[in-house]
């Protein structure tokens, strides 16, 4: 791993190395999922909260201004009536899409692994 990439400030933080920063955009309950879908196209907020209905509209606007903060999302307001908002990656934003698609499939194959394992305890419990 390259160490060129340490000790600096992005976005009003210090990070020791560029690996923290790339988890800082991501971390959270929601921020990756957000992303996740905009990687799919540009969304209305109303669209967002149909497909995450678990967040409350005040964490969803907190999380979509915190990936604007960050330069990984753009927020478009259409001068139409009534009002036309949404959201989309920027071109940064575009970059993560293969982060994103690799985090998904590890996430699919640790689920199934954990799955396969808790069965096996089941079955090695009830022997």
């Amino acid at each position: 791993m390259s160490e060129k990439n340490c000790g600096f400030v992005v976005n009003n933080q210090t990070y020791q190395c560029a690996f923290q920063v790339a988890i800082d955009i991501l971390d959270g309950k929601w921020k990756g999922l957000i992303l996740w879908y905009l990687m799919q196209g540009p969304k209305r907020n109303s669209e967002l909260r149909r497909l995450i209905p678990p967040i409350t509209q005040k964490m969803l606007t907190q999380k979509l201004r915190q990936l604007e903060e960050e330069g990984v999302v753009i927020r478009t307001v259409y001068p139409v009536v009534p009002p036309k908002v949404d959201y989309r990656l920027t071109g940064q934003g575009e970059r993560l899409k293969p982060v994103l698609e690799l985090l998904y499939e590890w996430g699919a194959d640790y689920i199934e692994a954990r799955q396969a394992q808790d069965s096996q305890g089941e079955i090695n419990e009830a022997s």
